[in-house]
């Protein structure tokens, strides 16, 4: 293996490189992006009086495998001096609302709630566990979160809590999605326990190994639930690109956007706008409708089924609000679909990250976001919505849902356009079968990113871990 090409600079294209680079069988590795920055998703606006806000994700889970794996890397990276950690007694952890019916209601989240009745619930949560031991496993390869946890733990856990969930994950709708590829963890749980709670206590499925580092061990003392860097989280993907630059091994192309890709008797070439590269084998951060568009001919097959992974678009609003205006303290709170189905939640980001407001004077930072599986419906084409709408109904719900009758002081508006892609209804086959055609085809292409294994910002790491051990013969466990 002498060059490989890693097409796409978000987190999963430069994971991919940072190891690529750590293995000495890899002489060239070239990143081709086709925006002006590197990063992807993972995007920190710093503001110059010292405030940062996050457009996209923010804290990150240090839990499992794949948690223990970006911490690695992170620590490796030398930025564990920025790390702002959130414990799991932190109040953001603790207090997670849902907004129903014109009110904030606090989620259960201590072992005693689950055996009282918690508005906007009509019954103790307890009810639903102790029913679940009762209920026979699903006999369909796949189904509908939706359909499963209301099979399992009732319909008034599934309309209220896990369509919540879902919009706030995956900005989707859960009577569409799949527990199987979204929660594997609960289908493997009924599969081979034949309850989520013995699952979830007993462990299901064989989940990779990966030994936690000293920033990993750290965490676990510490009981983090999720951390964030003192820049933002865009500081992860910058320093892998500063990584990357100085290893002398790398080719950085920013505005390269990939315009074909034509196969040859040793690998690739790879058409840019401005030129043309050859490479023994390519690994794909594309968005999969980006890939399906530069194949060639011959993987006709392929092409439509990255065709068939849909994503979604959302609106995300920054607000500074002066002083503390929060008439509750917590992560933030959700919107069930059959609520308001435009508004998918907001996010208090002044109380798990405190240290990101403007050093001087008490201000409050505020996430909403909008759109999701239902931009269309409520918002018509995202190339004709102006920013007003966006602020306007940022504005209001925060008006509404927290009771804050002033003006922002501050506020930005940024429309993520495909940026979550949705694992419908048999995506585990989609995959397989994808990842069969190119085994079967000898094709060296390797696919990476949140279009197939995982939309986190973990799993997205994990899979360009995955994909270079599966490259050099290795499992990701030994990379």
């Amino acid at each position: 293996m002498k060059t490989v090409a890693v097409l796409g600079g978000g987190i999963g294209g430069l994971a991919a490189s940072f190891y690529l680079c750590k293995n000495p069988q890899v002489t060239k590795v070239i990143v081709l992006e086709s925006s002006s920055r590197f990063g992807g998703w993972l995007w920190s606006l710093r503001r110059s009086d010292g405030a940062v806000f996050e457009l996209g994700p923010r804290g990150i889970r240090p839990a499992g495998a794949v948690g223990h794996n970006t911490l690695n890397m992170v620590e490796a990276l030398g930025l564990d001096g920025e790390i702002l950690p959130v414990s799991y007694s932190h109040d953001a952890s603790k207090n997670r609302f849902l907004y129903i019916n014109g009110q904030l209601h606090r989620l259960p989240s201590e072992m005693r709630t689950i055996f009282q009745t918690v508005p906007p619930f009509s019954r103790p949560l307890a009810f639903s566990l102790m029913k679940e031991f009762l209920v026979k496993k699903g006999k369909e390869a796949d189904e509908s979160i939706h359909s499963f946890v209301s099979r399992r733990l009732g319909k008034e856990v599934a309309d209220i809590a896990i369509d919540s969930m879902c919009r706030g994950v995956f900005a989707g709708d859960c009577k569409k999605l799949s527990v199987r590829s979204c929660f594997p963890a609960l289908y493997n749980a009924e599969q081979q326990r034949g309850s989520l709670t013995l699952g979830m206590l007993l462990s299901s499925g064989s989940a990779p190994v990966i030994p936690p580092g000293n920033l990993a061990q750290r965490a676990k003392k510490e009981s983090w639930a999720q951390w964030s860097l003192r820049r933002g989280v865009e500081t992860f993907p910058e320093a892998i690109t500063e990584y990357l630059q100085q290893s002398g091994r790398v080719e950085l192309h920013k505005n390269a956007a990939v315009k074909q890709m034509i196969p040859t008797t040793s690998g690739w070439k790879v058409k840019t706008e401005d030129g043309e590269i050859s490479a023994d084998h390519v690994i794909s951060a594309l968005p999969a409708k980006a890939l399906s568009c530069v194949l060639p001919p011959s993987c006709r097959s392929l092409t439509q089924q990255l065709q068939d992974i849909s994503a979604v678009t959302v609106a995300v609003v920054s607000l500074e609000y002066d002083g503390s205006i929060l008439p509750v303290t917590g992560f933030g709170h959700l919107i069930p679909s059959w609520e308001d189905p435009g508004l998918l939640g907001i996010v208090y980001d002044s109380v798990p990250f405190p240290q990101h407001n403007r050093p001087n004077g008490q201000s409050t930072r505020l996430t909403v976001m909008m759109g999701g599986a239902w931009f269309q419906n409520v918002f018509g084409d995202p190339e004709e919505v102006t920013t007003e709408v966006f602020l306007t109904r940022a504005t209001e719900a925060v008006r509404c849902h927290l009771g804050v009758s002033g003006a922002p002081r501050w506020s930005n508006v940024v429309l993520h356009t495909d940026c979550i892609p949705q694992y419908y209804l048999g995506h585990f086959q989609r995959i397989d079968s994808m990842r069969g055609f190119i085994r079967t085809n000898n094709l060296p292409l390797s696919l990476v990113g949140s279009a197939y294994d995982g939309v986190s910002v973990n799993d997205v790491v994990f899979s360009g871990r995955t994909a270079v051990a599966e490259l050099m013969g290795g499992s990701a466990e030994a990379t």
